[in-house]
């Protein structure tokens, strides 16, 4: 990780730092996404695919990524989320995928949480982040990753640390988006403490292949 990437940033005195502006409650709900919301959820990644380097994708996905993306996590009971407003408008969505799509990191999912720039800083990520731990833990997930990009990158990684994950490495210059080169920081949480082999969930085992034993000569 390059140095400068992750050096302090310089504050204002708290005396001359402007006063937050009030703002009328912020509400929203949680749901599991459905079919219809996948345009608004193309919609918010979009906006980050082309405007940040918080993801190193150039290209934002097409709706018929989505719709392969909710496929796949529906058939393996995967949790992908949608934060709705009580306008009914998508402010946000997070999702678990499985970790490198290997049949033997099925039991690791890697996090994606993004919202809608108007409905940052207000507790929404947070509260996305800790529906999916919970739902992850339930469907048998052992391990979560999150793999953070760009150098201002710190409110990302306090939000993962303070759901309970760690950070477990750096790696510097792997990326390059918009003329310059980009390090990530990887954090995990570890959601069950047994050593043992995990329960072999159907949807997992089933699209992601259970690991063959050798045969018997």
């Amino acid at each position: 990780m390059l140095e400068e990437e992750y050096a302090p940033r310089r504050r204002l005195p708290r005396h001359l730092r402007p006063k937050p502006i009030p703002e009328p409650g912020f509400a929203f709900s949680l749901r599991e996404a459905r079919a219809a919301d996948l345009p608004h959820v193309r919609e918010i990644f979009g906006h980050y695919v082309e405007n940040s380097a918080i993801t190193l994708a150039e290209k934002p996905k097409t709706l018929q990524e989505w719709r392969r993306t909710f496929a796949s996590l529906q058939r393996l009971g995967l949790p992908f989320l949608v934060a709705e407003s009580p306008s009914q408008q998508i402010i946000g969505f997070a999702l678990g995928e499985p970790w490198q799509q290997r049949a033997g990191g099925r039991y690791t999912v890697e996090v994606s949480i993004y919202l809608r720039p108007a409905s940052t800083g207000k507790g929404l990520g947070r509260a996305l982040l800790a529906e999916l731990v919970t739902r992850c833990r339930a469907a048998g997930v052992r391990e979560m990753l999150a793999v953070i990009a760009d150098r201002r990158a710190e409110g990302s990684i306090r939000l993962h640390e303070r759901a309970g994950f760690a950070e477990i490495g750096r790696m510097g210059r792997v990326g390059f988006k918009f003329d310059r080169w980009l390090g990530t920081v990887l954090l995990q949480k570890r959601l069950s403490e047994a050593d043992g082999p995990g329960p072999e969930r159907s949807g997992l085992a089933r699209l992601l292949g259970r690991a063959r034993r050798p045969r018997r000569g």
